[in-house]
């Protein structure tokens, strides 16, 4: 079990409170595991308080024990209600904050009231932003962490060249790389932040379950196996000449990278492998515009203009009337990150060390999905793989 260290766990809180000082923000309150885990190195239930200048204090209500154990914070206290808090803070020489930052974009609404209530008249505002700005420039320590999850990957779509074959579902293929991972030390969950957002291990199906339309927000969907997972793999018989999508998430000492790789027996139809070769000149097309500086909306811009260029506007990145309206996602603690490569986003500027996922992929009804996905980091001359698997068109 990987504990993480203290200088890395004073990194990132003095990253945001130098964030906090520029908002005019007294303190913040973080509640949600994501956050918790990148802040405290632990999840376990409680309440870290982030003031605007020195050391945390992370109040744990379940599992004290296990918190002290995981945290290398030097500040932790057992605690049993929100009302306890201001006596804690009192203990610690605190003062009761004026300006409060909370993470509003994922904090339910009767939390946060059970919670603000405490403070009196202290004006709430919300700290997500900061967080996430803070979150997305990765240290080294982290990057090396997912480049073990990019080798969980490799392993996977090794994996599928020796299982794939004619007559077997998209979910036994899905449960075959399921139990590969799981075996490499996957951790079996893949967080996100967006609301309703749900993800098992990724995404795996064939032929046009490839390009069904489904509720979460990205431009491959599938059937699932219910309508109340809706998405991924189904029932669906795996054919010879219809696209193969593994799409998957590796997760590793809770980092993730995300890749997708396209197999398929005896070889695609004619429009298919083309519009495959098309999306491979769409990831290069981003890396060689992709540099520190360079403005997350306008590189979205470029990667479409080359799509419609191509002939695959009306397909680009969802089905006709499915069509989402980013390419690349952050990704590191949870999956949908900063920054985004999408549009609208016209003011912000990758960051040396930032992480993320580029995935072109283009849809036809009926006949299938295809594209290409690897996560990269943000180096000073340009954009570096965490992801390496061969972009060759699997043909088995």
């Amino acid at each position: 079990m990987r504990i993480t260290p203290l200088a890395e766990l004073e990194r990132r809180f003095q990253a945001l409170q130098q964030q906090m000082d520029a908002a005019g923000l007294d303190a913040v309150l973080i509640l949600q595991n994501a956050d918790l885990f990148y802040f405290t190195g632990s999840i376990q239930q409680g309440v870290l308080y982030v003031p605007a200048s020195g050391e945390p204090l992370y109040l744990v209500r379940k599992d004290y024990t296990r918190a002290r154990m995981e945290c290398g914070l030097k500040e932790l206290v057992p605690f049993r209600s929100p009302k306890d808090i201001p006596g804690i803070l009192a203990d610690f020489n605190r003062q009761l904050p004026k300006k409060i930052g909370y993470e509003l974009d994922v904090l339910p609404a009767a939390t946060f009231e059970r919670l603000h209530k405490v403070f009196g008249a202290a004006e709430a505002k919300d700290a997500s932003h900061l967080i996430r700005t803070v979150r997305a420039v990765k240290s080294d320590y982290e990057i090396e962490i997912m480049k073990d999850a990019a080798l969980m990957v490799d392993r996977v779509c090794q994996r599928a060249k020796e299982v794939i074959r004619v007559g077997m579902t998209d979910l036994e293929l899905a449960a075959e790389l399921e139990f590969t991972a799981r075996k490499l030390g996957h951790q079996g969950i893949t967080r996100m932040r967006g609301f309703n957002s749900e993800l098992f291990y990724g995404h795996i199906f064939s032929g046009a379950d490839s390009a069904a339309p489904a509720f979460l927000d990205a431009p491959l969907g599938g059937i699932g196996v219910n309508p109340s997972i809706g998405q991924g793999a189904s029932y669906k018989r795996i054919e010879a000449n219809q696209p193969i999508i593994v799409d998957f998430a590796g997760a590793f000492d809770g980092y993730l990278v995300d890749q997708t790789r396209v197999f398929c027996v005896g070889g695609l139809p004619e429009p298919l492998a083309k519009a495959y070769e098309d999306m491979i000149a769409i990831e290069r097309r981003l890396k060689e515009l992709a540099r520190p500086g360079a403005v997350w909306g306008e590189l979205y811009e470029a990667c479409c203009a080359l799509a419609a260029e191509l002939g695959h506007k009306e397909h680009f990145m969802g089905a006709p009337g499915a069509q989402v309206s980013f390419i690349g996602h952050g990704i590191g603690v949870e999956i949908d990150e900063y920054p985004f490569i999408a549009r609208g986003f016209k003011d912000q500027v990758l960051e040396e060390n930032m992480t993320f996922a580029f995935e072109p992929k283009v849809v036809y009804p009926g006949l299938g999905a295809v594209g290409v996905e690897n996560t990269f980091w943000v180096a000073a001359d340009g954009l570096k793989h965490l992801t390496f698997t061969s972009e060759e068109l699997v043909v088995l």
